[in-house]
């Protein structure tokens, strides 16, 4: 970055070296030059800026000191001013030539709101001409509730790639900083960067996933062998470690317990591991140990011989262990197993043999056992709440899957997957799907992880009945719609009945001319005010309103 040169190359660049007819001499303090009886105040070669600057108000010319102190020569206030104002015309060229080579849209103004810089960028995207707005504020153009660069310049708020659309065919990420010099804000600048190449390339991706989701239903009608952790959508360094660590699991029998936060996807692992090893056919068996009540936990786990008690089936019942035979018993939400049922677990994962309730045939195991948790095994061993035992049982290879706060650059792939999947089963294909939205999902800490986001992108589908996914539909942003009114079902009807999808441009034009008619009714026909309100000039107005056919 070009800047000012330092003041001792200043001085060096600007120094009158002392002739040797002319002598420098000190009397109290004051320094003389020997052809002339005016004192001259004296400055050190190294000493700051603005002491340099003040010593210039006092006397035209200057006595510099070196480093010990000793004169060296005179330097005058007129040399200074004009390498200064050399210094200061080639920065304003380098600052000029940077504005003028810039794509992006930059915009400056000072603390009079006047716009004092407005490059070719800001010109394409705001209509508005370098001409016509500087010099003048900024307001003049622009509705000051739709300006951040106000924001920065009246509170010092700083904005850094924030997501806005100025107009129905344009996408741009807003930057936005405070101009700070001796602690007080005398201006602000904002750029828009254009965006809309990557939204379209995001809608073009949309529309092909769905497509390749389409297909690979198609395809695995046909094929006999897919790979089991193909359902597990994600492509981050985290969960492909975890997937390697659970393929290796699969050539051999041994007990997994899987660890990690309420809707990571521990059963969908367990079922992958599951059908990796096993095949399909075999039973997976799977059993909420926290949905049970423990007086029923004993029959459900080992089943009943007819008559074992009350009420039970006359012909007895199976429980989830014989079940599982030949296949995987996977117990879920192990943690909250009740402690005796912990023990009589323990005895038949160490015997492979159990009793039927009322029974008294040994019956023989054969299975793999995956347990998951969310809960810290260890700490409820701390407190008594489960044994240390079964959990070295259990725990012969653990599977830690990370929360999806942890690999957010999974959101795009897996969103896609669900938005797709739920657009076919609703049968309600989605046409816009705006990289605002996804700007969204990636902020958000997905606290239900996976299954949340599953449910988000249901509730997406579910509200896009005009095929446009908005970011109101989002349950944690701050518009978002948490009831569904006779008005919004009446809506949703009138936006269903039109179903057919023009091209792009005629999609765009016929939205834009909405949104002119509705200005100009809200207006009463005040095409100046329209335009204020619609944050353009008015001859951009005229243009739009004379393309569109509207009077």
């Amino acid at each position: 970055m070009f800047t000012l040169p330092s003041i001792k190359n200043i001085i060096e660049n600007n120094l009158i070296h002392i002739s040797a007819e002319e002598k420098i001499q000190q009397v109290d303090g004051k320094f003389f030059v020997s052809s002339s009886s005016t004192p001259y105040r004296a400055i050190k070669i190294d000493a700051p800026f603005d002491t340099f600057i003040r010593s210039f108000q006092q006397c035209s010319t200057l006595i510099v000191l070196n480093e010990n102190n000793s004169p060296i020569g005179t330097i005058t206030a007129e040399k200074i001013i004009h390498y200064l104002f050399n210094s200061y015309n080639q920065l304003k060229s380098f600052y000029e030539t940077v504005i003028q080579t810039m794509d992006a849209s930059v915009t400056v103004i000072d603390a009079d709101e006047r716009v004092r810089t407005w490059t070719e960028g800001a010109e394409k995207i705001f209509s508005v001409k370098k001409s016509e707005i500087i010099g003048r504020p900024i307001t003049d153009f622009f509705e000051q509730e739709n300006l951040e660069i106000l924001q920065s310049l009246k509170t010092g708020k700083k904005i850094s790639s924030q997501y806005h659309q100025p107009r129905s065919d344009l996408f741009v990420l807003i930057n936005s900083n405070p101009v700070y010099y001796e602690d007080k804000i005398i201006g602000a600048v904002v750029s828009e960067t254009d965006v809309t190449n990557q939204v379209v390339l995001n809608d073009k991706l949309f529309n092909m996933s769905t497509e390749v989701h389409r297909l690979e239903q198609e395809v695995a009608k046909f094929k006999h062998s897919v790979d089991p952790f193909h359902l597990i959508k994600g492509k981050s360094p985290a969960l492909l470690k975890t997937i390697q660590l659970a393929k290796k699991v699969c050539s051999v029998k041994s007990t997994v317990l899987i660890l990690g936060e309420s809707g990571v996807g521990k059963e969908v692992f367990a079922k992958a591991i599951h059908e990796a090893s096993e095949g399909t056919k075999a039973p997976f068996i799977s059993i909420n140990c926290g949905a049970i009540p423990a007086s029923l936990f004993e029959s459900e786990l080992f089943g009943y011989e007819r008559g074992a008690f009350s009420g039970a089936d006359l012909k007895g019942k199976k429980g989830k262990i014989e079940l599982a035979i030949g296949g995987t018993l996977f117990l879920d939400e192990i943690g909250e197993m009740p402690l005796e049922m912990q023990v009589k677990l323990l005895r038949v994962l160490q015997e492979r043999k159990f009793y039927r309730v009322g029974g008294e045939k040994e019956i023989e195991i054969d299975f793999r056992v995956i347990a998951a948790t969310n809960r810290d095994l260890k700490e409820l061993m701390k407190k008594g709440q489960f044994r240390e035992d079964l959990y070295y049982r259990l725990n012969v290879v653990s599977l830690q899957i990370p929360p999806l706060r942890e690999r957010r650059e999974d959101i795009i792939e897996m969103t896609h997957y669900f938005l797709n999947d739920f657009s076919l089963r609703y049968q309600r294909p989605i046409h816009q799907f705006s990289q605002e939205v996804m700007q969204e999902l990636l902020r958000y800490d997905w606290p239900g992880n996976v299954r949340e986001l599953r449910n988000v992108a249901e509730r997406l589908v579910v509200f896009a009945s005009d095929g446009i996914i908005r970011k109101e539909y989002l349950p944690f942003h701050s518009n978002s719609i948490d009831f569904v009114t006779d008005d919004n079902i009446e809506q949703s009807l009138d936006q269903e009945k039109n179903t057919a999808i023009l091209p792009l441009q005629e999609e765009m034009n016929k939205h834009e001319k909405k949104v002119l008619q509705k200005a100009l009714q809200m207006t009463n026909g005040n095409k100046l005010e329209c335009a204020k309100k619609l944050g353009i000039t008015r001859a951009t107005l005229y243009n739009r309103l004379k393309r569109l056919g509207l009077s």
